[in-house]
């Protein structure tokens, strides 16, 4: 039921079917931002979640259509640049680089990297974001860390182009995803720790 003036004939562009798919994307983060991901949450429409922990790390989780992703990862950008100005004078201080760590299984790095580096070295030509793709995998997982900073513009166009690359290269084999501070006994920690206490400032 497509109004004949709105809809073009020509059997959706990629970008459309692109946007229909269902993307999850997980990213490194510290501190919990309960009321900054629930304002994230209601305004992209895509489903964020945070694994629990005593670590200051956590993964953030974000899944949806690619739409809804990408809406999250820019507010995300833009708020972490906010805080980044938070503490300087804001416009004297320019725009500070904001850094975001995805967290991608290692199967798909390959083809993120490509053919002698030539991929990632065409992201960060084309985007101007800087992508580095950590060489050892996270403990105990088969994940690795992919770091991106820039501008949030530029991480935002970064994040497309990293998502355009998984989506076609889906991971091989079974993927252990990375669970951050589960070594060194932390899960006895976890276990009864008080919940509600801030530690001391």
């Amino acid at each position: 039921m497509a109004s004949p003036d709105g809809a073009s004939g020509v059997g959706g562009s990629p970008e459309e079917t692109e946007l229909s798919i269902t993307l999850t994307l997980r990213m490194l983060m510290h501190g919990k931002k309960g009321e900054t991901v629930k304002r994230i949450r209601e305004q992209s429409s895509a489903r964020i979640t945070i694994s629990e922990g005593s670590c200051p790390e956590r993964i953030t989780t974000i899944t949806g259509s690619t739409d809804a992703v990408f809406r999250a990862v820019s507010m995300i950008a833009f708020k972490l640049e906010e805080d980044l100005g938070a503490g300087s004078d804001g416009a004297a201080a320019g725009r500070a680089p904001v850094t975001l760590r995805l967290v991608i299984p290692a199967s798909q790095c390959g083809s993120l990297i490509g053919k002698a580096g030539a991929k990632i070295r065409e992201i960060r030509e084309s985007t101007g974001a800087q992508v580095q793709v950590a060489g050892d995998l996270l403990p105990n997982s088969t994940e690795r860390a992919v770091t991106v900073s820039g501008v949030p513009d530029t991480i935002i166009q970064c994040v497309r182009q990293i998502c355009a690359v998984i989506l076609e290269s889906p991971p091989k084999g079974a993927t252990i995803p990375y669970h951050p501070g589960l070594s060194l006994g932390t899960i006895l920690l976890s276990a009864n720790q008080v919940r509600g206490r801030s530690p001391p400032g």
